[in-house]
């Protein structure tokens, strides 16, 4: 015959499969390619900007109390000899726009790249529109790239009188290949002496360990951590004249990791991540909540016909309280995730529930690891 322990052993092992929030219990950490935790310190994207009008609207453009899309296209047409006073621009098939693209790293003059074009003032939506030539600018001021061509939103907009339809965002969209690179921005790997591999993530024990590891499979004692954020590598003299060689060596070198333990929280969706490396301290939790529920049922007593008699209502209320029972769990020190996820279902606790648990466990002191409320 079972014992009462081992009954309860299996009904809490049953809800932890009924788990409606689920925090699951890792694996071991994966190795992961060093091209995926870490880039070249300098090889970098870079942010470019400009300004510029949409044509061939139909009839969705800036309205015409928008006084700088009436300046644009006023200077617009002075560049081509036509003097036009901007007061008496009315149109409605040009929209002001901001233009934002991405100069990749190692982009060379000549090559095409993707551009955004987001409406400024009030246009309605870009649909069918093409932007004209407009110059992207770095943070220094210099021009890198020349975009121009139609606007591609991906959606559309239909209105009329009682309403209107929409799929998407009508007054952004994207060119592809719509920027032309004019100016590089130079990063020359060729005869350097070193470089520093920077990790997304920045840690002491991942530096740590890609400089041993680049030590141990390219060459020794050319890695050093410089901080939790960068290894310094210097280029050995068989690579010389090969820095490239060396960086899709070092690149595909795997590596594990270290992670810090968090439980990331998200109090709007009631969404729970725990991390796989968490631990508490013993610590009892006890959680439980007070139901009240109230339930009013109307009766109506209506006189006979002609009788001078007056309709009654009356109410019968019913308040029904109830409070949950829930047991007080002691989770001993060091508990693990598939642990701690047991002893939370034990309770029955629910998303918000254990949002709640997880911040008076960190208030006490007994949750080792971050907690994160995003």
């Amino acid at each position: 015959m079972a014992t009462s322990k081992s009954i309860m052993k299996k009904a809490i092992w049953l809800t932890v499969l009924g788990l409606t929030v689920w925090t699951v219990c890792a694996p071991p950490a994966m190795a992961a390619r060093v091209k995926d935790i870490a880039g070249i310190r300098g090889v970098r994207e870079n942010k470019l900007i400009g300004y510029g009008l949409v044509i061939g609207l139909k009839n969705s453009g800036d309205g015409t109390t928008v006084d700088f899309t009436k300046t644009s296209i006023a200077n617009l047409m002075g560049k081509f000899g036509v003097t036009v006073d901007p007061s008496l621009i009315k149109v409605r098939n040009v929209a002001a726009v901001m233009v934002t693209a991405d100069l990749p790293a190692f982009a060379k003059a000549g090559l095409r790249m993707d551009v955004m074009v987001s409406s400024l003032a009030d246009a309605t939506s870009l649909q069918g529109g093409t932007l004209l030539m407009t110059a992207l600018k770095g943070p220094d001021g210099e021009v890198y790239a020349v975009a121009q061509g139609p606007v591609s939103i991906g959606g559309f907009v239909v209105r009329a009188t009682a309403g209107n339809v929409q799929q998407n965002h009508p007054t952004a969209g994207k060119i592809p290949n719509g920027a032309l690179i004019e100016k590089e921005v130079t990063f020359n790997l060729k005869g350097q002496s070193s470089f520093n591999i920077q990790l997304y993530e920045p840690d002491f024990g991942t530096a740590t360990k890609l400089a041993s590891l680049i030590n141990r499979y390219i060459e020794p004692d050319i890695a050093v951590p410089v901080d939790a954020t960068a290894v310094e590598v210097k280029v050995p003299a068989k690579f010389k004249e090969r820095t490239v060689n060396l960086l899709a060596q070092i690149e595909d070198l795997e590596i594990t990791p270290e992670a810090r333990a968090e439980v990331v929280v998200n109090e709007r969706t009631g969404t729970v991540v725990v991390g796989a490396d968490v631990r508490l301290a013993t610590v009892a939790v006890s959680h439980g909540s007070l139901n009240i529920q109230i339930k009013e049922t109307p009766f109506v007593s209506q006189p006979n016909p002609l009788s001078g008699g007056r309709t009654v209502v009356t109410t019968d209320s019913e308040i029904t309280v109830k409070e949950d029972k829930r047991q007080l769990m002691v989770v001993p020190t060091g508990t693990t995730i598939g642990q701690l996820v047991q002893a939370m279902n034990a309770i029955g606790v629910g998303p918000r529930d254990l949002i709640s648990i997880f911040q008076a466990i960190k208030a006490a002191g007994a949750l080792h690891a971050e907690l994160k409320i995003i």
